[in-house]
């Protein structure tokens, strides 16, 4: 499919990873749950069929949990680094980056590490017929978002990021400009050990998710 999936990601570095799960299971613990689910997606989206793979990338991937495993990973995808001043920021510059393509951009994080190739290829196939999509996430956040448009992406900036209403901004920001928004399926995201359970039993039991939070 003429579809870019982009993948935003941090490097997984026990004591920046995951502070949240990290004040309850410990820096490095928590930087290598980030680690696991970081390669499940990205396990993911190789196995996806479209035409273009990008990660945005911001930290010192050598100092990463996994370094090794991830920078062959990796090998599969065109990596560029984050740019801009904050959260939202650099999400709209990613979005702009990964649409030097002139395709649809599809853009998921590294928080679910639940997802497969099959439901990717039906939000990329859903993409193909509408100006934007967003997959809402438990928390009140988003999981996905895919534009026709990279451009479009730019309404980004203004949206908080990481608040309990983060998601129903995003999709007021893209109806504010004339975008229409077409909602795909809704997932639990990883923030805090209390998430763990719930994404896991969505994970397959021989994942690197499934295997590293074991009795979490």
């Amino acid at each position: 499919m003429p579809v870019t999936v982009l993948v935003v990601a941090k490097a997984p570095i026990p004591g920046l990873a995951k502070t949240r799960l990290a004040a309850t299971v410990g820096d490095r613990t928590a930087a290598d749950i980030a680690a696991a689910a970081l390669l499940d997606t990205l396990d993911a989206v190789a196995a996806t069929p479209v035409t273009h793979r990008v990660v945005a990338m911001t930290g010192e991937l050598d100092q990463a949990c996994r370094a090794g495993e991830i920078h062959d990973r990796l090998a599969d995808f065109t990596v560029i680094t984050q740019r801009g001043d904050g959260f939202a920021d650099r999400l709209a510059n990613a979005h702009a980056d990964a649409a030097t393509a002139r395709q649809p951009v599809l853009q998921i994080g590294m928080d679910t590490p639940q997802v497969s190739a099959a439901l990717l290829t039906g939000c990329a196939r859903r993409l193909l017929q509408v100006p934007a999509v967003l997959g809402l996430a438990r928390d009140g956040g988003w999981w996905v978002l895919g534009v026709a448009d990279g451009a479009s992406a730019g309404c980004l900036r203004d949206v908080p990021m990481s608040r309990a209403d983060t998601g129903a901004v995003t999709l007021g920001a893209f109806e504010h400009t004339g975008i229409s928004v077409s909602l795909v399926e809704e997932l639990h995201d990883v923030d805090t050990v209390d998430d763990i359970p719930a994404v896991r039993a969505a994970c397959s039991p021989s994942s690197r998710f499934a295997q590293v939070t074991r009795g979490l």
